[in-house]
């Protein structure tokens, strides 16, 4: 009994060590300037990452003083948290499996069409009611003042390959107009203003840019949708070790109580 109570004692400390690359990846993610202006996402996986927590503490004090109720209110707790992380981690995968990117010829950044995204991400985010706070926001950040400090000539901005989505979409006119390069955030002369709708939008005003146009929502979508990808490879690999540790925890349970049970017997008591 008490060698499975210690087993479980460490399989609940090392689902609470798990939930620290969670709580991590939660506060990341809403960190990022474009999680910061779009509060739709912000703070699932971090309240998720800390009920982990929360719960293997429970779990470790009842194995430790052991509290067979506490574990079995743990092993329950439990089951549904990663079922429910399980849920996030499948939304997210398929919200942001679409990729509406696309090469643009003599340029090491890609450039980006709202149409290539998920409906829902399209509908929720860029195309809803609050389009306008969030484009406010967008404006507020260092997203775009960034490439003046980065980039001095017009060869080592077109061949830069570290753009982000947010970047390529906002903070310049799509590449089609024909506008010629002065800065990363002021450019003149356009060639082809017939060529997208968004060519007309385009303002070097340092306050207006291109937030106005489709392509920053499309840069929009194109930065969550990355970041995300970047949490659910951390994600993935802590549900897989957290699954393993409950099974185990599980089993060893039943363990515990198939030897109390035999013991009891053995004494009598049954």
């Amino acid at each position: 009994m008490a060698l499975a109570n210690n087993l479980t004692a460490i399989l609940n400390l090392l689902a609470l060590l798990c939930s620290i690359p969670i709580t991590a990846s939660g506060i990341w993610l809403a960190s990022k300037p474009d999680n910061e202006c779009v509060n739709l996402l912000r703070w699932p996986v971090v309240v998720l990452g800390v009920l982990i927590l929360l719960v293997s503490a429970c779990g470790f004090i009842g194995a430790y003083q052991y509290k067979e109720t506490l574990l079995a209110v743990y092993l329950c707790c439990m089951a549904i948290l990663i079922g429910l992380l399980l849920v996030v981690l499948i939304f997210a995968f398929v919200v942001t499996r679409p990729d509406g990117s696309y090469q643009v010829p003599g340029r090491g950044y890609k450039e980006y069409r709202l149409e290539g995204f998920s409906n829902w991400l399209r509908e929720n985010v860029v195309e809803s009611k609050n389009w306008g706070k969030i484009r406010a926001c967008l404006a507020d950040t260092n997203v775009c003042p960034k490439l003046s400090q980065r980039f001095i000539t017009a060869d080592q901005f077109f061949s830069s390959s570290s753009i982000t989505p947010l970047q390529s979409g906002c903070c310049k006119p799509p590449t089609a107009c024909g506008y010629n390069f002065v800065n990363p955030t002021l450019w003149q002369n356009p060639t082809n203003m017939a060529a997208d709708a968004d060519c007309y939008l385009w303002n070097n005003d340092q306050s207006q840019l291109c937030f106005n146009c489709k392509s920053c929502k499309a840069g929009l979508l194109g930065n969550l949708r990355k970041d995300w990808r970047k949490a659910n490879l951390i994600l993935i690999i802590t549900v897989v070790v957290l699954i393993c540790v409950y099974v185990i925890a599980c089993s060893a349970f039943r363990n515990a109580q198939t030897e109390d049970l035999f013991r009891k017997y053995k004494q009598g008591w049954v």
